[in-house]
């Protein structure tokens, strides 16, 4: 079977009632099989100065939506450690990316990949603004793009099984809810 993590350990994760307030800790791997159980995690997007978002191809190595483009990275806060600072953290181990990250919103969801395992997360959405060059660590990511939000809308919608469940929420609901606020954040920080 395929590590869902990318260190060689297993790790444990919160687990969360739907108020996201901690109930327990689990093995990651435990969290993702069967119905899975619902845990905190996090999402961020980077967007660079001309508006466009940093996406990631999932590595082949994941357990969950392999090969998949999703968000500029995803995880979930170790024990005892706040979503913000796992957000900040997991951003460098993944795209040796450092910038400041703004929690737009959170949101509940459950996806399920195939017979294979699925994701029960109550997700924080972060948004950071950066143009450095990113430098993926290949145990997690395959490629990387930037692309404009016009085309993201497009291709969610004629490619649907290429982008990961969690990431066409999430862009819909920024595309909706939080397009303003996310075009401040860029233009403030050029």
């Amino acid at each position: 079977m395929k590590s869902i993590a990318s260190p060689t350990k297993q790790q444990n994760i919160i687990l969360v009632d739907s108020n996201n307030s901690c109930i327990g800790y689990a093995d990651k791997l435990s969290c993702h099989q069967n119905e899975g159980s619902l845990h905190r995690a996090f999402s961020v997007l980077i967007f660079n100065t001309d508006s466009e978002l940093l996406l990631q191809q999932r590595s082949a190595e994941k357990m969950l939506w392999p090969n998949y483009w999703s968000n500029s990275c995803c995880s979930h806060p170790h024990p005892n450690e706040t979503t913000d600072n796992a957000a900040s953290r997991r951003l460098r181990e993944e795209l040796k990316l450092n910038t400041v990250l703004h929690e737009i919103y959170s949101f509940q969801y459950h996806a399920q990949y195939k017979d294979v395992g699925c994701e029960r997360e109550f997700c924080s959405v972060f948004v950071g603004v950066s143009n450095d060059k990113p430098q993926p660590n290949p145990r997690e990511v395959s490629a990387y793009q930037y692309i404009n939000a016009e085309k993201i809308d497009q291709a969610i919608k004629s490619e649907v099984n290429t982008y990961t469940p969690w990431f066409i929420l999430e862009w819909n609901t920024l595309r909706k809810n939080h397009w303003n606020e996310i075009q401040q954040f860029i233009t403030g920080s050029s």
